[in-house]
């Protein structure tokens, strides 16, 4: 064929990276909807007797519980770990970010003045790509698979660059 016996080509609606990306962003808001849900009801039940940094771990554990699956079935589907080897690294990676707060909140709301929830926002907003890349490089990647291998393999997995097909380079 030539080009012009040949039909056009045709543009996908989105690249096989975007989906991706968008289920990632998806359980991000769901994740913070659910985690501002319960840190601000243990705020409001507990009308500051409790620390807040306290209710922050508290909140923190009971998320992760509830937003594991989404990530493991949606984001990152075929993930090369079992279900509890899964959830443990998804909670160790977790602990970046916890960690993170656990700094942070003090100093945006006893320096800052700062209230509780609009210090952790700005937390997560910092924090968010770097999660992102942390679940993808090391909590959900797949067994014995590296960056490199996948590209060389073929198989982008989660590459978001998918590999030229001969006919289209020519």
């Amino acid at each position: 064929m030539n080009a012009l016996t040949r039909p056009p080509a045709v543009r996908p609606a989105a690249r096989p990276g975007m989906a991706h990306r968008l289920a990632y962003l998806a359980g991000g808001g769901v994740t913070a909807v659910i985690y501002y849900g319960i840190l601000a009801a243990a705020l409001a039940a507990t009308g500051g007797r409790v620390p807040y940094l306290l209710l922050v771990v508290a909140s923190h554990l009971v998320t992760v519980v509830i937003v594991y699956p989404w990530y493991r079935l949606v984001v990152f589907p075929g993930a090369g770990h079992g279900w509890l080897a899964g959830y443990l690294r998804f909670y160790a990676a977790g602990l970046s970010i916890l960690s993170a707060s656990l700094v942070g909140l003090p100093i945006l709301v006893e320096l800052a003045g700062l209230p509780v929830l609009a210090a952790q926002a700005l937390i997560i907003t910092l924090t968010f790509s770097c999660s992102y890349a942390l679940h993808r490089a090391w909590t959900f990647r797949r067994r014995g698979s590296s960056r490199r291998g996948r590209e060389r393999s073929g198989n982008p997995a989660h590459n978001l660059r998918p590999k030229r097909s001969a006919a289209r380079t020519r």
